[in-house]
């Protein structure tokens, strides 16, 4: 707008002028381009850094449709922890239109993010990362591919010029400007065998004004895209992973079937009442009063209810008799692997040339997309119990009459308890007769920038100010726990009913006798989590290649100063955040947390305000005129950065880089730096995280090991929603870093210049991390609380319901003492042991133009990974001691230390080729993409080993030609295919049967575009 303000003053000075004056001679807009991990415009140290650039032909061979599918791509960047697959039925992770950003695996929020050389802001919404804390991205999707000029990745790390994030490097996307026409392009695509379809259609509009010193420059980017099932695909259809491992050496594992243990066959729990509940001489529940509800056809019924459903006494044996009464979601329901998705993106920029020396630019960006996904059902945490009044309708231990007179039909004659009946805790249950939750995330991004950049003293200069902000509102079903026991409360058949188990013709399928309309209808609500994040930044830069001359040549400088102010906002509803709670009836308990099954977490804030300065020197030593042996060039890069933090103090960083060239074609670079990462705005803020997630409680496995029960612990079935109550952490240090590379670039004179370029490139790379903020884990305080206890103590932050008769029971005769049901797990955020990591890349680079068969471009990149180490912290290394002296069993997974190489979402090798060739008005596209195998630390047999899931490679490819006359001229018709040979994701025991922070969940994808320029 400002760009448009100006240009019009000095059209109408122009005018007055008179017409006869000429017009000022265009010239190019912007400085000189200044490549990602230097500042100085025009130097040419850069040759001293490891970057890899990727151009339009090369983004275009990906076939990439989003950012994330653009960042999968490059074989540096590690697994994708945020992703639209993720979250499933939890609002405590980032959900909707995300891709995140994980260059050499160091975890998010260790890579820079940059746009046009610039930060962008991060991801609203947060999620707990592989250390169990909360950490924010940047958000791949909301960088508009279509748009880009080219992606720039510098694998190296560059605190020393840019700050806090960029430990493992920086990527900066780079967006076409100084458009003089416009395009339109329209594609369609979709999977094979699926009803995934994607429309998307791009385009861009520029026009140059006032004699060519200014421009105006706008595109857009729109896709749709429909969910992908998990019911069209064999490999996703069911969460019973068991026949994928048939004939291997975890066939019969438990742990195999990741089918749901909760469902709508409930385990309860009398309350009030001491001793088993008997009809006549028959014990219908444990002497702990433990009973549940499943087919009769199970067998081992007490007692029978209508309908094929009977009562059982105790818990459901999920892991045995009645394993066929676990949930299969993925089988019930289409539950959405990639959700239903609108997402548009608006960019604009602008510049104006107020004279040869001063430029006035400016940018506008909007990003907003919409996504549905339908997921699992609702179901209990033990932490939150919920007790059922005696009232309610369908309980078999109700009153004999009820209060308005009426008899009882549900009560179960001959029962040795009071005539008023006992109420019931609900232990285990899923709701399944309200169906799947559906998930509405709304997330909207825009950055708004005005600069002036220009020539002073001999330096070029620039400066700007930047506001950003990004908003993301998620909306899901949920369930009201006050309005739900007022349901449960009812004396009339409106009443939820609980009791009434699912389908006894299939079991593990969806409920075939579910509560009435109005029943589920009275306790359904929608809660909602807002999450917001902004950046206000000014920054002020300049750069000078020639400040003074030595006999290698000319010194080059850079300096430069930015304040910048962030903040977080992560507003739960009210019903988690503390504002509305429930309190039960019967037993008079308060809970903070009101939206039933979701722990309670309170709303987080917290803002800081960063000022830094930086200076960069390129010096250059030798140079080939000097004429020194072995040494035709030698430069230097030396740079160093402070910055103050409000809320934690200060920080200072160098880095030292150097480019030899031993001879013309063969350069030796390497450089040293030290990094740091700020612990983020929710890990120092955050008053109480409380989370829930499915461990085991390996004392009672031992209990069952002992009492013969199982014969090793891949048979034990004692899983646990264990609930963690985590703690921010003000007094968190920052994670700090040394990194070094060393490599070399060869590029032999095979041929004349006029007809291309060959280069090969090998770095080898090592980063060592100090201070990485984490949790000692809810798993592993499970395990210490095992060792404890067999040494006759037991872990003081592991919180235990008193054991019941049912406890003493599965316990007698084992030597441990009883313990009770799990409730919570205490934990704080705090700065852990280092780790080191350590890999190579090799890149290959070859362009051949006027073959007389067309011109070719092949690229080639391959990251290896050679180490990645976590030293363990004192707590871990206890347990992995135990572990080894045979004190605590081999079947146990302890997480947090050791060797991380090939776990889970680290594998060894990944590299990519891209091939382009072009010849008049054909083009083709090649690109293929190899992933390593990795270890699967979900799943370990009796001897504490892994299974491998497999490595994979995919081809892309596309075709494309230009059509002629008049009409048609400038339109291209590309037609392409992602999985060009139909490769499954690698088998893996998740629910899922696949990972999807490393995989797409299909197989092979076409699309066909067509495009026109004006």
């Amino acid at each position: 707008m400002l760009s448009i303000v100006i240009a019009q003053q000095a059209s109408a000075q122009q005018a007055a002028q008179g017409a006869e004056q000429a017009a000022p001679e265009a010239k190019e807009a912007g400085p000189d381009i200044v490549v990602t991990g230097s500042r100085i415009a025009g130097t040419k140290i850069t040759a001293a850094l490891p970057v890899t650039v990727l151009s339009e032909n090369d983004i275009a061979a990906t076939g990439a449709v989003s950012g994330d599918e653009l960042f999968r791509s490059i074989p540096q960047m590690g697994d994708v922890p945020f992703n639209s697959t993720n979250g499933a039925v939890s609002s405590n992770f980032a959900r909707g239109d995300v891709g995140s950003v994980n260059l050499r695996n160091l975890g998010i929020g260790n890579t820079l993010v940059l746009l046009n050389g610039r930060r962008v802001v991060q991801n609203p919404g947060s999620q707990a990362n592989s250390d169990l804390v909360p950490v924010i991205t940047y958000n791949t999707n909301a960088i508009p591919t279509s748009g880009l000029a080219r992606l720039e990745v510098l694998r190296d790390g560059a605190a020393a010029l840019y700050g806090t994030d960029a430990v493992a490097g920086v990527v900066n996307t780079v967006l076409r400007d100084n458009i003089d026409g416009g395009t339109l392009d329209v594609q369609y695509g979709g999977a094979e065998g699926t009803g995934l379809r994607e429309f998307s259609t791009n385009g861009d509009l520029g026009r140059n004004f006032a004699g060519g010193r200014g421009n105006i420059s706008l595109f857009f980017e729109y896709t749709n895209r429909t969910a992908l099932s998990s019911q069209d695909q064999d490999f996703t259809r069911s969460a019973d992973r068991r026949p994928d491992y048939v004939g291997t050496a975890f066939e019969g594992l438990n742990t195999l079937d990741r089918r749901s243990t909760l469902s709508s066959w409930g385990d309860f729990l009398t309350q009030n009442f001491a001793g088993a509940v008997k009809q006549g001489t028959t014990a219908l529940t444990t002497a702990g009063g433990a009973f549940s509800t499943q087919p009769s056809a199970n067998g081992g019924c007490q007692v029978q209810l209508s309908g094929g459903i009977c009562l059982d006494d105790g818990n459901r044996a999920t892991s045995g008799a009645d394993r066929n009464t676990r949930s299969d979601a993925t089988a019930n329901y289409p539950i959405s692997l990639i959700p239903k998705l609108d997402r548009l993106n608006l960019y604009a920029t602008s510049h104006f040339d107020i004279n040869d020396d001063l430029t006035v630019f400016g940018e506008f960006g909007y990003y907003y997309a919409k996504t549905r996904s339908v997921q699992d059902g609702v179901f209990s945490i033990g932490s939150i119990p919920m007790t059922i009044p005696a009232s309610n309708y369908w309980n078999p231990f109700g009153p004999v009459t009820f209060a308005n007179g009426t008899t009882n039909p549900n009560r179960l004659p001959g029962l040795n308890i009071p005539a008023a009946g006992i109420p019931i805790r609900l232990v285990n249950y899923r709701f399944d007769d309200l169906g799947p939750t559906v998930v509405d995330v709304t997330t909207q991004q825009f950055r708004a920038l005005a600069g002036l950049r220009g020539n002073a003293l001999g330096f070029h200069w620039e400066s700007a100010l930047l506001y950003s902000e990004a908003r993301s509102r998620d909306v899901q079903d949920g369930i009201s726990a006050t309005l739900l026991q007022q349901q449960l409360a009812l004396s009339t058949p409106d009443a939820y009913n609980p009791f009434n188990g699912g389908n006894p013709a299939n079991p593990t399928g969806p409920d075939s006798s579910p509560s009435s309309q109005a029943a589920l209808n009275a306790i359904r609500v929608k809660a909602v989590r807002f999450d917001k994040t902004t950046l206000a930044q000014w920054d002020f830069r300049a750069s000078k290649a020639d400040l003074f001359a030595l006999p290698g040549g000319n010194v080059g400088m850079a300096f430069g100063a930015e304040v910048r102010r962030d903040t977080q906002l992560d507003d739960r509803d009210p019903r988690v955040d503390g504002t509305i709670t429930w309190t039960d009836s019967v037993t008079g308990t308060v809970q903070p947390s009101d939206l039933y099954g979701v722990s309670p977490t309170p709303d987080t804030r917290g803002s800081r305000t960063v000022a830094a300065a930086y200076t960069e020197f390129a010096v250059p030593l030798i140079s080939p005129k000097m004429g020194v042996p072995l040494i035709r060039n030698l430069e230097l890069q030396l740079a160093g950065r402070y910055e103050h933090y409000s809320d934690f103090g200060s920080v200072a960083k160098p880095k030292v880089a150097a480019a030899w060239d031993i001879f013309d074609g063969l350069r030796i670079r390497g450089s040293w730096a030290q990094g740091f990462r700020a612990p983020n705005l929710e890990q120092v803020n955050a008053t109480l995280v409380t989370r829930g997630n499915t461990r085991t409680d390996y004392v009672r496995c031992e209990a069952d090991l002992r009492a013969g029960r199982i014969t090793n612990f891949t048979q034990c079935g004692r899983t646990v929603v264990a609930t963690a109550q985590r703690a921010g952490n003000p007094s968190l240090e920052p994670e700090t870093s040394d990194s070094w590379t060393v490599g070399a670039v060869l590029q032999p004179k095979l041929l004349p210049e006029s007809l291309g370029r060959i280069t090969f490139t090998v770095d080898y790379w090592t980063v060592k991390q100090k201070g990485i903020v984490g949790v000692f884990g809810e798993g592993n305080a499970l395990i210490r609380d095992y060792l404890l206890r067999t040494q006759g103590s037991s872990d003081p932050n592991v919180i235990r319901l008193a054991p019941t008769a049912d406890d003493v029971a599965a316990f007698a005769g084992t030597g441990l003492a009883p313990v009770g049901q799990v409730l919570y797990v205490k934990d704080i955020y705090q700065n852990l042991l280092p780790q080191t990591v350590r890999g190579l890349d090799f890149g290959f680079n070859a362009s051949l133009h006027d073959t007389g068969i067309g011109n070719f471009s092949l690229s080639t990149n391959v990251a290896y990974m050679i180490e990645f180490y976590r030293s363990p912290s004192p707590g871990i290394q206890a347990l992995l001691d135990a572990r080894a002296a045979g004190q605590i069993n081999a079947g146990t997974i302890i997480t947090g230390g050791g060797d991380q190489l090939r776990q889970s979402g680290l594998p060894k090798w990944k590299w990519s080729t891209s091939l382009t060739w072009s010849l008049a008005r054909f083009q083709a596209g090649l690109f293929t993409q190899y992933t390593g195998s990795v270890l699967d630390t979900g799943v370990v047999d009796a001897n504490g080993n892994y299974p491998v899931v497999d490595g994979q490679m995919t081809a892309n490819l596309y075709v494309q030609y230009e059509l002629g006359g008049s009409l048609l001229n400038k339109t291209r018709i590309r037609l392409g295919v992602r999985n060009l040979t139909n490769a499954r994701p690698p088998i893996s025991s998740g629910s899922n049967g696949y990972l999807g922070a490393l995989y797409e969940p299909y197989r092979r994808y076409w699309y066909a575009s067509v495009r026109k320029e004006f």
